[in-house]
């Protein structure tokens, strides 16, 4: 019978300072330190290759207070600060633990060491556990089933070590720290009471409440100062068992995760090699390059995508690569003709800023061969900075080529290089490639698509960062100031790795063509369409945001005080301590739920649910959300006005949402909120200029219509096709009742369902939102799946098909793999269930806004007609229009938003006007 394997649950917190002060300081070639970082994933390492059929969860302890501080506030008082260089290695240990796919623990209100002992008595006497540590705290938790091991040390303590290293059991270990105390946790022990009388005291009366109940025996003992100890514990009875109580591992931590589901995900090697290339952990690099390719290939052979040959469709460059530094107009006139004759080439531009309604051109790559690169520099203006060709000559000279819709271009992420050109007057044109793009499509999911990650995972080689060469910080160089001896090598690489990358790359989407079409017909036609919207920008106006803040700041200060009244006197309205006083001690509002640490929870699902029946929490709730649109929005958004333009320039990106959907950032326009009055008031500064009107158009409940669709459920699809309120109709068929009868309440539980079931939610889930009971949920939910089967039917068969396939597809074929999607763990395979459900509506409704997208800006292109798109958010496109040209853009602007996709149901679009965006919406 084969043994059970361990449970091994690691100390982090142990390792990540005993690493920090055990090995010498080891730092990157930028400064970053990584001597803790290298300690404590050797050890972790180390124990995969000991224990390789175990699972293993590591375990750190959270920020801020314990239980502890609150029953002792000089609990680990005296310890200084965490070091800047180890507080600066925390977040690389988490990120790689993570992708090694461990699972992490950390629990808030509790250290490292209860959460191991919760763990391990869970899993005590169902398996054996080893705990990795070096703190000898844990010898406390040693019993038959629980040994531990240090792997810095390489030791391993069951009971019997127990025994030997301390001379008592592990049962004595806690009596033992109560005695003696415990400098580094501030335990004060029985002062005057050291280690050997400590051990005598046990080894001669037993535990704590032995000895107090034989104090009168303790003269008589043969050790050292015997009556001024039994004295020493009489007075300070007290603090040996407040010691005692400090030093006891808690073992009965709540815990949202069980020992079952304690199993480890597959490691995300391309995340890892990014990681290990980042911190400079060379050998691991090799170790996981070779791995990596080798799993690649495999993968390739087992799958539709990549193709069997992918990998080797074009032989991969493995001599010297050559770069060139253009300084001449000898060599510029040289690499102008390879440039004009090459039927494809790699282009890349070199900046003053990442801003690009700011940056400036200061230098250009190119790459027309695998291993043969160029850059041009004309705009390094360091100190003895060698000489360079004109900038308005290079510029004037290109120009014709890049805007050549017959030159075709490739690069990584075009639309920022795009940008940058129209800085200098250039319209980039021909973009014919984008391996950011590329990497998305093929796998939205499977790593990052930045072009250092990408080379790693396609090309198994490691380029040079942009700070290896312009440090970080704020003592970060641009790039005009970098030597060309660094900047040539960089530059030109970045054009040659993107030659490289699509070679592979290109060979992988043409093994699928529904993934070939996503990338052909939505996504690169998209990077044009988007550079124009950026840099159209929305026009806001300072003036009513800056009016907006300061009313916000008025009404913080009345709610405040409006708190005041209620809580009977003043406190501190972020602080979740001083609020839980008030709400569940001074004003008796009872307890629905508690933090790790049993204290009564105020978080905001706590608030939202207690301001149905009481006024505090309401107040509460309406004062941080106010404070929320203040700082994040009225505040901020006058800062990001572009000096120039006087105008809003979001930066869209195409690559992030895993679902296609487009994100935005600087300012992030998707969470503009619409629900509050203060919210929508924000909407209103965004204002059409003089002239002009704004108009938004937007899809009506796409999604759902996207699921009547999927499903074929012929219910869903009548009430759209009659043109109904669909969640008056899903109430009319769920509660049985005439769709003239349909109450409010009726219809707003019925839209709660149709919502809610797109998204996966549970009967809890709609309980919850409907404040109703659990059962009366599930009857809601068995009801709509009895009038609408057809929903039913397509969430269970895409199931088994996510299961069979590992993905789930859009209507137009962009895929979402679930590496999830078959796991043991029950919680995270119907994560990954509930995403299957949910992705094909949601992509779907990505790739119908983008081909709407692509398609307006081709109207208003070909036209010429006097409007622009200035937004896009969420399922809605906003445009500048002249008032002349209102009706037509309009009628267009329907005609073509509905002729996006051809579904089972009609598209609706819903149109407004207004002089500002709240009023078109």
């Amino acid at each position: 019978m084969t043994a059970i394997k361990p449970l091994v649950l690691v100390d982090g917190s142990s390792y990540l300072y005993r690493a920090f002060h055990a090995l010498p300081p080891l730092n990157t070639s930028k400064g970053q330190p990584t001597g803790a970082i290298k300690g404590v994933i050797n050890m972790l390492r180390r124990l995969q290759k000991d224990y390789p059929d175990s699972p293993i969860a590591v375990v750190f302890d959270a920020k801020g207070k314990t239980f502890r501080d609150d029953m002792y506030p000089q609990y680990k008082a005296q310890r200084p600060p965490m070091p800047d260089d180890l507080r600066s290695q925390i977040e690389p240990i988490n990120a790689i633990v993570d992708a090694m796919g461990l699972p992490r623990l950390v629990i808030e209100g509790v250290e490292a060491d209860d959460v191991i002992g919760t763990l391990a008595a869970q899993a005590s006497g169902e398996r054996p556990v080893l705990v990795s540590t070096g703190d000898k705290d844990m010898a406390q938790l040693v019993n038959e089933h629980v040994t531990l091991v240090n792997t810095m040390t390489d030791t391993v303590m069951d009971v019997a070590g127990v025994n030997t290293k301390f001379g008592i059991p592990p049962e004595l270990i806690i009596d033992f720290l109560a005695l003696m105390g415990d400098k580094v946790d501030n335990i004060p022990g029985v002062a005057g009471v050291g280690e050997k009388t400590a051990l005598a005291l046990l080894q001669a009366l037993g535990g704590l409440e032995d000895i107090y109940q034989n104090l009168d025996k303790v003269p008589d003992l043969a050790m050292r100062g015997a009556k001024g100890v039994a004295k020493k514990l009489t007075d300070q009875r007290e603090q040996a068992f407040l010691s005692y109580t400090l030093a006891t591992i808690k073992c009965d931590v709540p815990l949202d995760v069980s020992v079952p589901e304690l199993l480890p995900n597959s490691p995300d090697k391309t995340r890892l090699l990014s990681l290990f290339t980042e911190f400079e952990f060379k050998t691991w690099v090799q170790e996981l390059s070779r791995d990596e390719r080798t799993e690649l290939i495999n993968e390739s052979k087992a799958s539709d995508v990549p193709s069997d040959d992918a990998l080797d469709a074009v032989p991969a460059f493995t001599g010297t690569p050559d770069y060139q530094l253009i300084l001449t107009q000898s060599q510029f006139t040289h690499w102008l003709d390879k440039l004009n004759n090459a039927p494809l080439f790699a282009f890349d531009t070199e900046t003053t800023s990442l801003n690009y309604m700011q940056a400036r051109v200061v230098g250009v790559s190119f790459a027309v061969n695998m291993g043969e690169a160029a850059y041009l520099p004309f705009g390094h203006d360091y100190l003895d900075a060698p000489d360079q060709l004109a900038e308005n000559d290079v510029l004037a000279a290109l120009k014709p080529i890049l805007e050549d819709h017959n030159k075709l271009k490739l690069g990584q992420n075009l639309k920022y290089d795009a940008n940058v050109l129209a800085n200098h007057g250039i319209t980039l044109r021909g973009i014919a490639e984008d391996t950011m793009l590329e990497s998305y499509v093929l796998d939205s999911v499977g790593s990052r698509h930045d072009m250092d990650t990408l080379a790693l995972k396609y090309l198994d080689r490691s380029t040079i960062h942009f700070e290896d060469i312009a440090g970080k910080g704020a003592k970060q160089l641009t790039f005009n100031q970098i030597a060309l001896e660094e900047a040539a090598p960089y530059a030109a690489e970045d054009a040659d790795v993107t030659l490289c990358l699509h070679h592979v790359m290109a060979a992988k989407l043409k093994a699928s063509p529904s993934l070939m079409s996503v990338y052909r017909d939505i996504e690169l036609p998209l990077v044009s369409v988007l550079s124009r919207i950026e840099r159209n920008g929305a026009l806001v106006s300072r003036e009513l945001l800056g009016s907006q803040s300061h009313e916000l700041g008025l009404k913080m200060q009345a709610l405040e005080k409006e708190a005041y009244d209620l809580a009977g006197g003043e406190f501190n309205l972020a602080s979740p301590k001083q609020l839980g006083e008030i709400l569940f001690e001074r004003l008796n509002i009872p307890v629905i739920k508690k933090t790790p640490k049993g204290a009564p929870s105020t978080a905001e699902e706590v608030l939202v649910e207690l301001a149905h029946d009481y006024p505090l929490p309401k107040v509460i709730l309406e004062h941080r959300g106010m404070a929320k649109l203040k700082s994040t929005y009225t505040d901020k958004l006058p800062l990001l006005i572009d000096p120039k333009t006087g105008r809003i320039h979001t930066s869209y990106h195409q690559a992030v949402a895993a679902t296609g959907r487009l994100s935005s950032s600087d300012p992030n326009l998707q969470n503009i909120p619409i629900r509050s009055a203060e919210g929508r008031r924000i909407r209103q500064a965004f204002i059409a200029p003089s002239g002009y009107v704004i108009l938004a158009a937007d899809y009506s409940q796409i999604e759902l219509r996207i699921m009547a669709h999927l499903s074929e459920d012929q219910g869903l699809i009548d009430a759209f096709a009659r043109g109904e309120d669909i969640h008056r109709a899903t109430a009319a068929e769920v509660f049985g009742v005439a769709v003239d009868e349909v109450s409010d309440e009726q219809r707003r539980n019925a839209k709660a369902i149709n919502f809610g079931l797109i998204y996966g939610m549970s009967a809890f889930g709609l309980a919850r939102q409907l404040h109703i009971g659990r059962k009366e949920a599930q009857e809601y939910i068995d009801l709509y799946f009895e009038r609408y089967p057809g929903v039913l039917r397509y969430m269970d068969e895409t199931r088994v098909l996510a299961a069979e396939k590992g993905f789930v597809e859009t209507l137009f074929g962009r895929r979402l793999y679930l590496p999830e999607i078959n796991a043991s763990n029950g919680m995270r395979r119907q994560a990954a269930e509930r995403t299957a459900i949910n992705a094909p509506m949601q992509g779907t409704a990505a790739d119908i806004i983008k081909r709407a997208m692509i398609s307006v800006d081709q109207y208003l292109s070909d036209s010429g007609i006097d409007a622009k798109l200035i937004m896009q958010v969420h399922d809605e496109l906003v445009l500048e229009v002249a008032p002349a040209a209102l009706d037509e853009v309009k009628a267009e602007l329907s005609k073509l938003m509905m002729a996006a996709a051809k579904l089972a149901v009609p598209l609706e679009v819903g149109m407004g006007t207004g002089a500002n965006w709240d009023e078109a919406h």
